[in-house]
């Protein structure tokens, strides 16, 4: 079975920026995504399609099939109480704030004692992307997970 629309694909990656090993799934369980409903990057989405499980690619993913071009002057002023990660707070360190959206990285860019200047820009945006990918498992999805867009746990339902 090959990767195409509405399967469940389970996968490992590591992702680098540069050079440099950000994050890994290994050592994990995979990842897993419902395939053609935007639930992970277009550029890696665009690079898993007619894959097959066994496979294991490497792709470089530019900004705008990534996380987007950063954005000057997009900032926002938020109450350092509702910044989540840590005690205490230096300009660079990434905070998750709630939004209407769910939760969003966002970055300190400055900090008083109540109030802190957060980038709004994901932390990727205007980098290139390298995944290091392993493709685990491809499987048909159930009818649950096609009518609410994504992929669910083998273990059932989670939100």
């Amino acid at each position: 079975m090959k990767v195409a629309k509405d399967l469940v694909v389970q996968f490992h990656y590591t992702l680098f920026d540069g050079d440099q090993e950000v994050e890994s799934s290994r050592g994990g369980e995979p990842m897993a995504y419902l395939h053609g409903h935007g639930n992970i990057i277009p550029g890696l989405e665009e690079a898993m399609l007619d894959r097959e499980a066994g496979d294991h690619f490497r792709v470089t993913v530019p900004p705008e099939k990534a996380y987007g071009e950063y954005q000057e002057g997009l900032t926002q002023r938020v109450p350092v109480k509702h910044l989540q990660g840590a005690a205490k707070w230096q300009p660079g360190m990434v905070a998750v704030v709630n939004t209407e959206r769910g939760q969003r990285q966002v970055r300190i860019a400055k900090v008083g004692r109540f109030m802190a200047t957060v980038d709004l820009n994901h932390p990727f945006a205007g980098r290139e992307l390298t995944f290091e990918v392993d493709v685990v498992k491809i499987r048909e999805a159930d009818a649950e997970e096609l009518a609410h867009g994504h992929a669910h746990s083998d273990g059932g339902h989670e939100h």
